[in-house]
């Protein structure tokens, strides 16, 4: 039977949610204007810099030509959304933060979740706020249920005598599976000296690339129930580093 959150818990996933549909689009416009540029042969052009506006009237083409006129205008139009996007997601980091700083010691809630999460050498705010409110503070009853509602879980297909394996369930949070990859792979980076990173590498000693794909999506679904133990029980999984508080 579904969960369904509540007002409180749906409005606490907004600002990762609405962070993350700002950042594509900032994505979008940067290779937009990137696909302009490209047209006349320049390609050196940041669009992210703070002075890209000011840089942008002293470029020429590859053949010294100053840029068309329409084609700028568009740049400039480009570039004003851009720093737009930049404020509205500096508006929403500063928010969350300021959320944070006020949480008291003894609180128990998914700011203080959080905040120990955040803990962790290489996880980072956005990374923790993402987990902690799309699943984490779900209340999801054991280990099982928390793999499930991530999908990633294998998909077995039986019939008859014949049992094959299909990959990913794919029937969960898909944000929550995309993060937790990601992490994964970062986790490795950061937390060398855990038991989690080496079970990856006793695992994966053969060195072939089809193994470490496989094993990364088990190392993000044991990753992740560490991650639920740790806010739900404070059991800190073993060798993990840890920021001061």
């Amino acid at each position: 039977m579904a969960a369904i959150p509540t007002i409180n818990e749906e409005e606490a996933r907004r600002p990762n949610r609405e962070r993350d549909n700002l950042v594509r689009e900032r994505t979008r416009i940067v290779n937009r204007i990137k696909a302009i540029l490209a047209r006349f042969g320049i390609r050196a052009f940041k669009p992210n810099l703070r002075k890209a506006a000011e840089k942008l009237e002293a470029l020429h083409t590859a053949e010294g030509m100053p840029l068309p006129e329409r084609s700028r205008a568009e740049l400039r139009r480009n570039l004003g959304r851009l720093h737009l996007l930049h404020e509205q997601i500096h508006e929403i980091e500063q928010e969350r933060l300021r959320q944070l700083s006020v949480v008291p010691d003894t609180e128990k809630g998914p700011l203080a979740m959080v905040r120990l999460l955040a803990r962790i050498i290489g996880v980072g705010i956005e990374t923790a706020d993402m987990l902690v409110n799309e699943i984490l503070s779900r209340g999801l009853r054991d280990r099982r249920a928390v793999a499930r509602y991530a999908g990633l879980t294998g998909a077995p297909d039986e019939s008859g005598q014949r049992r094959r394996e299909k990959g990913l369930a794919r029937a969960g949070n898909a944000r929550v599976r995309y993060g937790m990859i990601l992490l994964a792979w970062r986790f490795l980076q950061f937390q060398k000296d855990s038991a989690l990173a080496h079970w990856f590498c006793a695992r994966t000693a053969d060195g072939r690339g089809g193994t470490r794909k496989t094993m990364i999506v088990a190392l993000a679904r044991k990753l992740l129930i560490a991650f639920w133990r740790l806010v739900t029980t404070g059991e800190i999984p073993t060798g993990v580093a840890l920021r001061p508080v």
